[in-house]
């Protein structure tokens, strides 16, 4: 994946097709695929009403939100918050993740509230989320969006994020 500036018209167009509807509270693409199509964008921290929007980057890859839909119904995040109760060290990683997400979200406009996305810091709860910061940020930030993508690129090698 690369990391490209801004949001043009194309991008925007691409990321609705994507949702299926318009992007709300988009502030640039974080990431793209291997063909160039936007595939993470980080949105602002509150959307154009003033409504506080805690999750900063948003997975819009259809083939990505559709590997990381199947991972969690296959039980992926249950078996990573067992992992996460009785592993101090990726306790501490993940820890360390959504205190990272905080401070550049805060960055950005602090909303003053601890509430980052995914469930960070005690829990897992939406992989998508952490995928999609794994790759606007790169490998070694978030370690659960980093096994979930190795997961990705083994069973779905189509899909590689690299």
């Amino acid at each position: 994946m690369t990391v490209p500036d801004g949001v043009g018209d194309g991008d925007r167009a691409e990321i609705a097709r994507q949702l299926g509807r318009p992007p709300r509270g988009l502030r640039a693409v974080a990431a793209r695929d291997g063909s160039g199509a936007p595939a993470v964008v980080q949105t602002h921290p509150r959307l154009e009403d003033g409504t506080p929007f805690p999750t900063l980057y948003y997975l819009t890859s259809p083939k990505l939100v559709s590997a990381v839909s199947t991972l969690e119904a296959e039980g992926l995040m249950k078996e990573m918050q067992d992992r996460l109760a009785e592993d101090e060290e990726l306790s501490a990683r993940y820890r360390q993740a959504h205190e990272s997400y905080l401070a550049e979200r805060d960055a950005i406009d602090p909303l003053g509230i601890d509430v980052t996305a995914g469930g960070m810091p005690d829990r897992v709860k939406c992989l998508h989320v952490h995928v999609a910061h794994a790759l606007a940020k790169g490998p070694g930030v978030n370690p659960f969006g980093d096994e979930a993508l190795s997961v990705i690129d083994q069973r779905w090698p189509e899909n590689a994020s690299s």
